[in-house]
């Protein structure tokens, strides 16, 4: 799983400029250089005291991919790496249904089963030209 995720922090990196909003590049630039700035202190170091606002700036900021696309279509592997992708770019179980209709209904079919995910999107209408897809 680590290798399927090193790949995808690769894509996401790469694409991120090419396709995000200019707000959601402002925002992602602005936290990077507060964790460089702030997260080389030590965890107890903190001058206020709080740790719990210094928590919020080491984490860092996941862009909202949903402004930039309006569907999703995700190599359907495992049901596991479906939930982990959801979680950590904070997609609804509606941008991951065609996923998830995919792998219930063909299982891993590598990487052809993007055709099948805009399959499906395409039978249930949920699809418009010009929409964008990832």
């Amino acid at each position: 799983m680590e290798i399927g995720g090193d790949a995808l922090k690769t894509n996401i990196t790469t694409l991120g400029p090419l396709v995000l909003p200019v707000s959601e590049q402002l925002l992602f630039f602005t936290t990077l250089i507060k964790r460089y700035f702030i997260g080389g202190k030590k965890e107890g170091c903190s001058s206020t005291g709080s740790n719990s606002s210094r928590a919020s700036i080491s984490k860092p900021y996941i862009p909202d991919y949903k402004l930039a696309f309006e569907h999703f279509c995700v190599h359907a592997s495992t049901k596991r790496v479906l939930d982990e992708l959801q979680r950590n770019l904070e997609l609804s179980d509606e941008n991951l249904e065609a996923s998830r209709m995919t792998l219930h209904r063909f299982g891993n079919t590598s990487s052809s089963s993007i055709w099948y995910e805009l399959a499906y999107l395409e039978a249930k209408e949920k699809i418009r030209r010009g929409d964008r897809v990832w």
